[in-house]
């Protein structure tokens, strides 16, 4: 599950990590009232950020023509300027599409002025199964860019989870970053602080980037996470109902959020032939076999190990959803899932959705027979795939020839 911005610096200042001032609005009036705060107490600027999910915010462009997803304002006048031209309003940026995002928050924070910018995250690196801190004197710039082009400028400590982080990898990281005096021992608290906030919240990954130095209105230098970014583990949501609570449904695919209210994992394509599948793996195979077969996968739907007909008849009222879909693929192995329940479930959605699309059906494994018997008994116009490979040329070609 991802969060806006101004969420995740929410969860940061709970765990110490120091960030600007500021507050999400939605409304104009709202707007006027931060701005006046932050000026009120002696910022000289303030910055206006689109929240939505997604990156190139600063380069985007609103589709009423105004340019910029996040702005700089030096005057309350400026802000409530910038807010109305932003809110209500479709942002367009190159992780968005074409079709954008809509605007319905606006984080206006105190931006002081920056001095020099870092980046730093914590993920887990699956290769050794410990976490993960990265830092690097190359902030504001895409992390994977960093790594092509000066990867000595990327300093990494792995942390042992049993013993969970020691003083001196922080001290070592702060001085990998160049920073010293007050700054050092400001950069260890920080580092200390995000990594316990990918620690108790089960993050996936938390990034800042750029963390700053920035000059503040007592003349003193200060480091603060000036954009952040956190992905959770939806697996761990149920040990954080606080954390759940910051969904934002509106920035999701509808069809998505239709299929986790079935505990169906499912992520749309930009193909014609939608999958049905049970197990991710399986669901990875038959959206390349798809392809190699000349087709393109509409969809990534696992309904899981134990689906139920109910899921199943869920699952096909969510795949016929999708205007885009041309036929169907369900693909099944029954290892712990019997292949009757998916039959049963098969039949059930054909003809509660009156299905009219290609359907392409294979079955292997526990109680496959009559798994068969059940879809061959139906008197449904379902095409039966004796194997993997031979069902997805089945599929494609029925999909040309509707």
């Amino acid at each position: 599950m991802n969060i806006h911005e101004y969420q995740a610096k929410q969860l940061l200042h709970q765990y110490g990590v120091a960030v600007p001032s500021g507050q999400p609005c939605t409304t104009v009036a709202e707007a006027e009232i931060a701005a006046r705060n932050i000026f009120g107490s002696g910022h000289g600027l303030v910055v206006i950020k689109s929240q939505i999910h997604a990156g190139g915010r600063g380069k985007g462009t609103f589709k009423s023509g105004f340019k910029g997803g996040v702005k700089l304002a030096r005057s309350v006048e400026e802000v409530v300027d910038i807010a109305g031209k932003m809110l209500g309003q479709v942002l367009v940026t190159q992780q968005t599409g074409p079709e954008g995002r809509l605007v319905q928050t606006i984080l206006v924070a105190a931006a002081e002025e920056i001095k020099k910018e870092f980046y730093l995250a914590v993920l887990l690196d699956r290769a050794v199964s410990r976490p993960l801190i990265m830092a690097s004197t190359e902030g504001g710039v895409e992390i994977e860019e960093v790594a092509h082009h000066s990867p000595e400028k990327i300093f990494k400590e792995w942390v042992d989870p049993a013993v969970g982080l020691m003083p001196y990898q922080t001290r070592k990281l702060a001085a990998s970053l160049g920073l010293k005096g007050d700054l050092f021992n400001q950069a260890c608290k920080l580092i200390a602080g995000v990594y316990k906030t990918w620690w108790e919240s089960d993050a996936a990954m938390v990034e800042i980037n750029p963390l700053c130095v920035v000059g503040t209105p007592s003349g003193k230098d200060a480091l603060v996470a000036v954009d952040a970014k956190i992905g959770l583990d939806d697996n761990a949501l149920y040990r954080h109902p606080e954390i759940v609570k910051m969904r934002d449904l509106a920035e999701e695919s509808p069809l998505e959020v239709e299929a986790s209210k079935h505990a169906l994992n499912y992520i749309k394509l930009d193909g014609n032939i939608a999958c049905l599948v049970n197990g991710a793996g399986l669901a990875m195979a038959t959206m390349d076999i798809i392809q190699h077969s000349g087709g393109r996968p509409a969809n990534f739907l696992d309904v899981g190990g134990g689906a139920s007909k109910d899921q199943v008849t869920a699952a096909f009222r969510i795949i016929l959803s999708d205007a885009s879909v041309e036929g169907i693929f369900v693909n099944i192995f029954g290892g712990i899932m019997d292949c009757n329940v998916i039959a049963t479930g098969i039949v059930a959605a054909v003809r509660e959705t009156g299905l009219k699309l290609p359907l392409v059906v294979r079955l292997e494994g526990n109680n496959v027979a009559i798994g068969k018997q059940t879809l061959a008994q139906s008197g449904l116009t379902i095409i039966n795939g004796d194997t993997m490979a031979d069902a997805a040329l089945k599929v494609v070609a029925a999909v040309a020839n509707r």
